[in-house]
């Protein structure tokens, strides 16, 4: 009886491993890589809290947080990016509904959302959201069905020669006479049963060998995105609290395209354009013409600001290093023109040129750094910024750093 029981049961686990063992390769598909990298969440691609400030593109698949920081302080400025239209369509349905889908939807399928809330080295707290949007990319990693067609099948059939093979090794035991032989029958029952409770995650073990090698061999595969986003900067009191809203290049609207271009096996080419609108709020002060007397005045102003660079990759799968340059530029290039645009002078007064003042930005960034992508699901990114004035004489000199996991 405890015999009957324990096959019976035993059965059943056959017939749940099968199951699994059964699914199509879209099911397997599941396990296969959804990404070539782990990027950037746009979000902090348009604060510019990033190492690099051209990132490699990259749609993923997953729920993911990142973590950023440039001081010892380690304040809490994170990310959090998701894929509302994969999740929707695609990440519950068999992996077949995406492949068959039209390249509009799958282009849909890429787009990606973020929020996310920094605090910069003036103490403000910048909060956004941006979304991301590719547009081509030279290859989808889940629509590499080639990659686990033999797998599938190779299991299934494994899963029937195996229970086949404990059904004979059952009754063997049962109907054999020879008590001497019986040690010999149930280590063969044992050994095939561990062959069925592991016929899982060898599989998945043998779909993610594959899935590193498809990785490693297209890790710089070229691909296009355009993105948009939103961010709002405060002036914060000691205890955290938001104050006036900050009326420079930190408050505004972004849309951006970065492209990546696929050199050899072991270089990346990485471009970016970006143009930014926002307000900029400039001081100043007028001077009477009859008496001298001079009064300080506030005015704003709707500005853009050009960024445009380049960024150089070498390494692979696992880790890179690069080398970048980022060009930006106002596109009212003095305060005084941002006055005559903003402010009209009252009558007897006249606007102190000399007095205009409005937040700076330089225009020359030069960055060095890389990543190590320590799992499956996590990167460390890393780099030390270099800002110059026109004139080429260094301003700042930053290290940063970030983390990106993927929520799997």
């Amino acid at each position: 009886m405890k015999r009957l029981l324990t096959a019976t049961a035993f059965s059943l686990l056959i017939a749940l491993f099968q199951t699994v063992n059964a699914q199509d390769d879209a099911k397997a598909g599941r396990l296969s890589p959804k990404e070539f990298s782990i990027p950037a969440s746009p979000i902090f691609d348009l604060m510019n809290v990033t190492p690099s400030q051209i990132n490699r593109t990259s749609d993923i698949k997953d729920f993911k947080v990142d973590w950023s920081f440039k001081s010892w302080r380690l304040n809490p400025n994170l990310a959090l990016e998701s894929q509302p239209f994969w999740e929707l369509l695609y990440n519950r349905k068999d992996l077949s509904k995406y492949q068959n889908a039209s390249g509009f939807m799958r282009r849909l399928a890429s787009a990606d959302a973020s929020f996310g809330s920094v605090q910069d080295e003036n103490n403000d707290r910048r909060i956004g959201y941006a979304i991301k949007l590719n547009l081509f990319k030279q290859r989808d990693p889940l629509m590499a069905r080639e990659l686990y067609e033999d797998i599938g099948l190779k299991y299934v059939k494994e899963a029937h020669d195996l229970d086949s093979q404990l059904k004979a090794l059952n009754v063997q035991l049962d109907t054999t006479q020879n008590f001497l032989t019986k040690p010999d029958i149930r280590n063969q029952i044992r050994s095939t049963q561990d062959q069925i409770l592991t016929s899982n995650s060898r599989r998945n073990a043998e779909i993610n060998s594959r899935a590193k090698i498809f990785v490693a061999e297209h890790w710089n595969s070229s691909s296009l995105d355009v993105a948009f986003g939103r961010v709002y900067s405060y002036k914060t009191d000691s205890a955290g609290s938001l104050k006036s809203i900050v009326l420079n290049r930190n408050t505004g609207w972004g849309g951006w395209m970065n492209g990546s271009l696929g050199i050899g096996k072991k270089l990346l080419l990485s471009g970016l354009f970006r143009i930014s609108w926002y307000q900029e709020e400039v001081d100043f002060l007028i001077k009477n013409r009859n008496t001298s007397d001079e009064s300080s005045q506030k005015a704003v102003a709707d500005n853009n600001l050009y960024s445009t660079g380049i960024n150089l990759r070498y390494g692979g799968a696992i880790y890179t290093f690069f080398v970048e340059f980022l060009y930006e530029k106002k596109g009212l290039k003095t305060p005084v023109e941002a006055l005559n645009k903003a402010f009209k002078t009252p009558a007897e007064f006249d606007i102190v040129p000399s007095s205009a003042k409005w937040s700076v930005v330089h225009p020359n960034t030069f960055s060095l750094g890389g990543d190590w992508r320590i799992g499956q699901s996590v990167i460390l990114n890393y780099g030390m910024r270099c800002i110059f004035n026109k004139s080429w004489k260094i301003q700042t000199f930053t290290p940063v750093a970030s983390i990106s996991c993927m929520m799997r």
